[in-house]
């Protein structure tokens, strides 16, 4: 599993980019980030490769932020691969909350995130089917 931020930020011009601006300014990588909105405010959700400090550093700057745990699956890419996961985890009971991805990893096969209702359960079911689960080094 990998350590996600969740911070809350006014729906507004430039709330994005003063983000990442403080994890620019404390050379701070973001390695996956999406964006989730409603007419007045909106939740980040980001992978960063020093997820403690950049907690501490958003919430120093007046954000509220929260760490939570994902799961962060390995996926080739080609047709059909993400449905396979999907189904496999709705096979299992489990509803899916939000999924987002990280492309880029060096070279490496990129990464789909999610959140389920059950992450413990849902990581030993991807498991037992083979699929990849990364850690947080695997993110950075």
């Amino acid at each position: 599993m990998i350590r996600q931020l969740s911070i809350f930020i006014q729906n507004e011009i430039g709330s994005v980019a003063g983000v990442t601006g403080i994890l620019k300014m404390n050379n701070i990588n973001l390695r996956a980030i999406a964006s989730f909105d409603t007419p007045q405010f909106a939740i980040l959700r980001m992978v960063v490769d020093q997820p403690e400090e950049a907690k501490n550093l958003l919430i120093n700057s007046g954000f509220a932020v929260t760490m939570s745990e994902a799961i962060a699956v390995e996926l080739e890419d080609s047709p059909g691969v993400l449905h396979d996961l999907l189904q496999v985890i709705a096979d299992a009971g489990f509803g899916v909350n939000y999924i987002y991805s990280i492309v880029f990893r060096n070279g490496k096969i990129p990464l789909i995130i999610l959140n389920t209702d059950n992450l413990e359960k849902t990581k030993e079911v991807l498991l037992e089917k083979g699929y990849s689960v990364a850690k947080q080094e695997d993110v950075l």
